[in-house]
């Protein structure tokens, strides 16, 4: 039988992921639950046989294996820690909590139900990813001393919530910055954090702890084990000149790795291996890659996967952003 999935928000996140995890053809959609009728009726285009339940309590009285949540980020933790307990694996949107006490309370509990949980980073299993990532470790670069990547949105969120700290953990940086900040953890293989310094910004003034927003730019330095350095920033609606400006490079002392986003757009990569003035593609688009991360917890949850440790190393990121929080607001 195959594993039967509630989806808790079915906003457009929500069902692309749902789709992702479909198409695997190895779990099924059982439940959903959004307040949003416009949301559910797009849900059941994509999952006619779910059945629409009136909340979070009666998915979880469900006869359920796991849940997706993509809600806002104030609830992803609490969320999370109640279906683990309930013994329902978990596939959570990002970021897994509004601080590191929250992500690593979801973390226990998914240890101490011995359950599936994953976190949509999908950053992670984009070709340009897997490329820069299998390039770092191959050794070819040598020693790599320093990493500088970017994150530049000339919109930002159209939903209220994300500009509400208490309800979104912060502005751009736990937003957008998490990504980078775990992207290069993770192609870098989860180096031990010496320290974390920067700077916010809301309009283009220094944040402050007495203020009531979020930051809309962050600029954060990041220094890990064996003298390395990470330079993240960061920013929403920014004077781009285009949709995003989104990329990055690895500096190594035999060579450097760089990726960037084409066109403006939020989808599409290339990237390249880089020696002196010379370079060579070692990927560029199409990729379709939004919902792998998807498609890899489902895939995993069918086998009947149980705690993943791997996912503890995530918890090195929100180290890094409530520093970043701490010592720059």
């Amino acid at each position: 039988m195959r594993p039967r999935i509630g989806f808790l928000g079915t906003g457009w996140i929500g069902r692309h992921r749902m789709k992702a995890m479909l198409d695997t053809g190895m779990v099924e959609a059982a439940a959903l639950v959004d307040p949003s009728e416009d949301c559910l009726a797009e849900a059941r285009q994509i999952a006619p046989d779910a059945e629409v339940l009136s909340s979070f309590d009666a998915m979880l009285n469900s006869d359920l294996d796991a849940v997706v949540i993509a809600t806002p980020s104030a609830l992803h933790a609490s969320q999370a820690i109640v279906a683990l307990d309930r013994g329902m694996a978990v596939f959570c949107q990002k970021p897994l909590g509004r601080d590191l006490d929250e992500a690593r309370g979801a973390i226990e509990a998914a240890r101490r139900a011995d359950r599936l949980l994953a976190v949509d980073l999908s950053y992670r299993r984009t070709a340009f990813a897997q490329a820069l990532a299998r390039r770092i470790r191959s050794g070819a670069m040598g020693h790599i001393f320093a990493a500088d990547l970017h994150f530049h949105n000339a919109y930002g969120p159209d939903k209220d919530w994300f500009y509400d700290a208490e309800k979104s953990g912060g502005g751009c940086l736990i937003d957008l910055g998490v990504h980078l900040i775990d992207l290069a953890l993770w192609a870098l293989d989860w180096p031990e954090i010496e320290d974390a310094s920067g700077r916010l910004y809301a309009k283009g003034k220094p944040l402050r702890e007495s203020d009531a927003e979020v930051e809309d730019y962050a600029l954060a330095r990041i220094d890990v084990a064996n003298g390395r350095t990470i330079q993240i920033t960061c920013s929403w609606h920014l004077h781009a000149g285009q949709d995003a400006l989104i990329g990055g490079m690895f500096h190594g002392t035999e060579g450097g790795t760089a990726f960037r986003n084409v066109g403006g757009s939020f989808y599409d990569f290339e990237a390249e291996a880089n020696d002196g003035t010379s370079h060579d593609n070692l990927c560029a688009p199409p990729d379709d890659w939004g919902g792998r991360e998807a498609a890899h917890f489902a895939e995993r949850l069918a086998e009947g996967a149980r705690f993943d440790p791997t996912w503890e190393k995530h918890l090195q990121v929100f180290d890094v952003i409530d520093r970043l929080y701490r010592d720059l607001r």
